[in-house]
């Protein structure tokens, strides 16, 4: 567990002044890039006097840190992966230049390789994509920014959790008065859906394994726990708790019965802690072929779904959670706030790849059709 305490002002009113946006005009493009150990993902958004306007998303499962577990290595398969979907960003990115500001973050898959170094450079030499690895600490911090949106400005503090791939962040922010937001400490769990379904390969994990995933976690919350009083805030409904990840949004589209993932039902969604349980155990009751037939998790969630459920089972038995508030947001959308807060005389990316721009054009990304969210 650590603990910081670093400020940062998310009131609308400072999102950037409005000349400023106004400014900017058609070249006010900002990017951000979150490559997790199971998906790629892409943003690219215009300020707003309040907050930013989406232009354009891609978002792809490449699990990057498939395998990880055995050796601590980026495999040669799934490097192959991710650097096919990260030059479809550097497509992206041509196709919305110039770019004013952009951040592309790596998180727990490259934290733990031992060869990340050397990805890094290949990503940079083939794609023309500069990647930052950056801490547990800098990753819980930028999903809470990118929640902020979210926050009831009623309930002075909040936790936030965001399920990744390789690690599991847990955030508790602190609202002032005057409209700043800090976090008070966070606790990460060294594992996420990847490394969870890899301990447990079996299509069907078995009641042993998720039991066990649900205690190591609680086990890792409870000094957390004590520290904050986090488990008394939220008796009292004094902590607002926001989940953010690809789990979350599932059981939010699985509670929904959508037809088909809707990011707009979703986001912001409010469900109550009985019917999340509900929604966990229909998702297990369906088992492994249910789960990769239903149209909101399909093939290639349906292990990590399973994966994600225990930890959030875990978190919300162990602090009695009432009621969870979905966020189909998190790094990028942390990521393009921070920009857009800090604007100060933006350097412009004009950087094209040497294929050329018409190599890459093409139709409007559907996230649907993607196979992420």
């Amino acid at each position: 567990m650590q603990k910081w305490s670093q400020s940062f002002d998310t009131r609308p009113k400072a999102a950037l002044p409005l000349q400023n946006a106004d400014a900017l005009g058609k070249t006010g493009n900002y990017a951000a890039i979150d490559l997790g150990t199971n998906s790629c993902r892409l943003v690219i958004a215009t300020p707003t006097p309040a907050s930013f306007h989406v232009v354009e998303t891609f978002s792809k499962i490449t699990r990057l840190g498939e395998g990880i577990i055995n050796d601590n290595e980026l495999s040669k398969d799934a490097i192959k992966r991710t650097l096919a979907a990260l030059k479809v960003c550097r497509g992206v990115l041509n196709e919305f230049a110039p770019i004013m500001k952009q951040r592309f973050v790596a998180t727990a898959a490259c934290r733990r390789a031992k060869n990340c170094h050397e990805f890094v450079d290949l990503v940079q030499r083939e794609a023309g994509i500069n990647l930052e690895i950056i801490s547990s600490k800098e990753e819980a911090r930028l999903a809470v920014v990118g929640c902020v949106p979210l926050l009831n400005r009623r309930i002075k503090r909040a936790l936030v959790f965001d399920i990744g791939g390789g690690s599991s962040e847990i955030s508790l922010a602190r609202i002032t008065n005057s409209g700043k937001t800090f976090i008070e400490g966070f606790v990460s769990l060294p594992y996420g859906v990847v490394t969870v379904s890899e301990a447990f390969p079996k299509q069907e994990m078995t009641d042993l394994a998720y039991d066990s995933i649900v205690e190591r976690t609680q086990k890792i919350l409870a000094d957390f726990d004590a520290r904050y009083g986090i488990s008394e805030g939220i008796r009292k409904q004094e902590i607002q708790v926001i989940g953010t990840s690809g789990t979350v949004t599932v059981l939010g589209a699985v509670h929904l019965n959508l037809p088909r993932y809707n990011r707009s039902a979703v986001d912001g969604l409010s469900i109550s802690g009985a019917d999340l349980t509900k929604v966990i155990r229909k998702i297990k009751n369906i088992g492994d072929e249910g789960r990769r037939r239903h149209p909101c998790i399909g093939p290639q969630k349906a292990d990590l779904t399973i994966a994600g459920c225990a930890i959030i089972e875990a978190l919300t038995q162990f602090w009695h959670v009432s009621e969870i508030t979905v966020a189909d947001r998190g790094i990028r959308e942390g990521i393009l706030l921070d920009l857009m807060h800090h604007q100060s005389a933006p350097k412009v990316h004009h950087h094209y790849h040497r294929r050329g721009r018409n190599f890459y054009r093409r139709k409007k990304y559907d996230r649907a059709k993607s196979g992420s969210h």
